[in-house]
């Protein structure tokens, strides 16, 4: 019997504004998808998997390599199959029919990263309405790697605040995020010398703006490791936020645990 369902909410980007008005290729990571997903499974939870158009999210091609897996062949294979074919990540929903049909559904939601999340998911507003959900109700609300910045989603003035970060106006961006639901709150997310190796190594380009800089300027309490993909995670009330792909089993662990108190409470 299912101890309850667990909202995985992905994206549909497939591309990211870079400096120089142009685009490049982006996506949502392989194994900070499917290693907490198999976790929750596992402990006995369901995976409910949504997107802002209810389409599957695409797989960055930079994470599709045991690289991600510790180099464990077998483990990657093991992901590549459960992304492939298992039902929870194939019967995708809508984020508008999942808050259409109720979110005390749901006992916790999680968000993986890839550099997609900075794209569409940090201004959806069906994605804030579900975290408002979560957090006025003080659900496990789990996000990992760029993921932590789809919080920013929760903001009155969600797509100004982002449009302020890409023109570079921390000012303005600052004044749109009061009201911010997370303001204060310790967290975590992909960190500026992480960012760098993906620009230079993946991208060739630069993003508008860092993602501890952004949840800084929303009033995020942000820290991250000085060792850059050292696996780290933080939590702070329901939130609890993983630095970077290596932060993949350490945050499902958390999560779990999160879950099993909030449903013994």
């Amino acid at each position: 019997m299912s101890k309850g369902k667990v909202l995985l909410i992905g994206s549909n980007a497939t591309r990211i504004e870079v400096q120089g008005g142009r685009f490049g290729a982006t996506g949502q990571y392989l194994n900070e998808t499917v290693v907490p997903a198999m976790a929750v499974i596992a402990a006995g939870y369901e995976i409910v998997l949504a997107t802002p158009d209810g389409t599957k999210p695409h797989i960055d091609q930079a994470s599709d390599a045991a690289a991600h897996f510790e180099g464990d062949e077998k483990a990657y294979a093991r992901a590549k199959d459960f992304y492939a074919n298992d039902p929870s990540m194939n019967e995708v929903r809508m984020l508008s029919d999942v808050i259409a049909e109720g979110l005390d559904n749901y006992a916790g939601v999680f968000v993986p990263g890839g550099q997609a999340p900075v794209v569409d998911l940090m201004q959806d507003p069906d994605l804030g309405t579900i975290l408002r959900h979560f957090h006025e109700r003080a659900k496990p609300t789990a996000l990992l790697c760029h993921g932590p910045i789809a919080v920013a989603s929760a903001m009155p003035h969600a797509r100004e605040f982002r449009a302020a970060l890409i023109a570079g106006d921390v000012a303005k961006a600052r004044e749109w995020a009061k009201g911010w639901q997370y303001a204060g709150y310790r967290m975590t997310v992909f960190s500026a010398t992480e960012e760098k190796v993906v620009e230079d190594h993946i991208l060739h380009a630069r993003i508008y703006f860092n993602m501890p800089d952004a949840l800084t300027a929303a009033g995020g309490n942000v820290t991250t490791t000085p060792v850059d993909f050292e696996p780290y995670v933080v939590e702070d009330r329901e939130l609890i936020t993983g630095q970077n792909p290596r932060s993949d089993h350490p945050i499902a662990a958390r999560l779990i645990a999160a879950l099993d108190r909030a449903r013994a409470a």
